[in-house]
């Protein structure tokens, strides 16, 4: 089994040689290529379900988004249940992608995708809907009222703000209004005095822990701070949690407590209201993820681009490579030139829609035609570019799978 180090130059050289031999013996293939390590996505899994500490998984497709995939994952002993992000997704899982227990991890307004949960009996039993709002209920009971499925039951969890208030700021995602024990109390009594709705989960997403870097090179203090938030994150939780849990537990019995993600599983899982923790970036790690202190990244999804001129020395062009991450706008959402070592982007032009320039040593040798791989900055987004995704372990293409987008799906 290969595992390739982030600062292994060596390795990266290898992989570069290993994965365009791959994908080149399979014979013509439409760039970008994108593959899958296998090698390195099992390995990635085993090192989750370690660090979940005998925790169930709950697999997060958004940051895979190729069904087989999510399958493999869901495979393995350690891992249960898979974490959507949106009921259409939710839906096509459960007819088609033969899930059995989907949660939507975001408050769904699709008034089409509610009308099918309504009418469909043996989804609704397998989908959990999330909501933070009684907007939320009411919508979802228009929608009944209008396709006349009044004895189906919704199944709801309640989405609680994890974030870290300090001074009167937020720290961490901004995703519930929910903070304090009375006020999910209260949404949660609407649920159960509701006819139709099954109040079954809550979800605690610390993103502020699991998914922010804390052992960046050269930002040593900003590092230092970003543990400290993480610290006290995790304290005010666990005391947060515990007297939400509390409050809930004399108006019902919860299916499951989910919390946590890649960067943040030995934490929550280790919290004792928490049931089940999330992960799915950890599988492919992307480039977002190559700093964090409690795990060895083993990169696991690329893309491959032509190198389409040789402008000079020391320069090289390859075809398109601009695929930028969502969030933020900033230097670390941009694509890793990665293998060959010894790549980077150039300032003035960064990484293009339409070509990319690189420069550095990683040059040396390379031809029109020979691939440069690149790392996405986060998981799962690559794919919504891909039809096709090339399966590789070892040196060889296993099987070639479709995404989303290759089964025409747009979520």
């Amino acid at each position: 089994m290969r595992i390739v180090q982030a600062t292994d130059a060596t390795l990266r050289n290898d992989l570069a040689g290993r994965l365009s031999a791959a994908v080149e013996a399979v014979g013509p293939v439409s760039t970008p290529a994108f593959v899958v390590d296998l090698d390195a996505f099992d390995a990635n899994a085993a090192d989750l379900v370690r660090r979940a500490g005998g925790t169930p998984i709950r697999v997060a497709s958004k940051s895979l988004r190729v069904p087989a995939l999510v399958r493999r994952a869901l495979d393995r002993p350690g891992f249960a249940g898979v974490l959507g992000y949106t009921l259409a997704e939710a839906l096509w899982l459960v007819a088609e992608g033969g899930c059995d227990d989907v949660v939507v991890a975001y408050p769904t307004v699709d008034r089409t995708a509610l009308t099918s949960l309504l009418s469909t009996p043996d989804a609704a039993a397998r989908v959990t809907i999330m909501v933070d709002d009684v907007a939320h209920l009411d919508l979802v009971d228009r929608v009944r009222r209008t396709c006349g499925a009044g004895e189906v039951t919704v199944r709801v969890a309640i989405d609680v703000d994890a974030g870290l208030r300090v001074a009167g700021q937020q720290i961490g995602p901004r995703r519930s209004p929910l903070y304090a024990a009375d006020a999910v109390v209260a949404l949660a009594r609407n649920v159960l005095a509701r006819p139709g709705f099954a109040l079954v989960g809550v979800m605690t997403y610390e993103g502020q822990v699991a998914g922010v870097p804390d052992a960046v090179p050269g930002q040593r203090g900003r590092s230092a701070i970003v543990r400290r938030i993480k610290r006290r994150s995790i304290t005010q939780l666990v005391e947060r949690r515990a007297a939400i849990a509390e409050a809930l537990s004399g108006l019902v019995d919860l299916d499951f407590w989910n919390a946590g993600g890649s960067g943040s599983l030995e934490s929550s899982s280790a919290d004792p209201v928490v049931t089940e923790v999330t992960a799915g970036s950890g599988l492919l790690v992307p480039g977002l993820f190559d700093h964090y202190r409690a795990f060895t990244p083993r990169p696991a999804a690329y893309f491959g681009l032509p190198v389409t001129r040789v402008p000079g020395p020391g320069v090289v062009t390859v075809h398109g490579g601009g695929l930028i991450a969502s969030g933020p706008a900033g230097a670390d959402r941009v694509p890793l030139p990665w293998a060959p070592a010894g790549l980077r982007l150039t300032g003035m032009e960064g990484a293009g829609e339409v070509q990319t320039p690189l420069v550095g040593d990683g040059t040396t040798g390379l031809r029109v035609g020979d691939l440069v791989w690149f790392r996405h900055a986060k998981s799962g987004e690559p794919f919504e570019h891909a039809r096709t995704v090339h399966l590789v372990s070892g040196d060889a293409v296993v099987e070639s799978v479709p995404s989303y987008r290759g089964l025409g799906l747009a979520f």
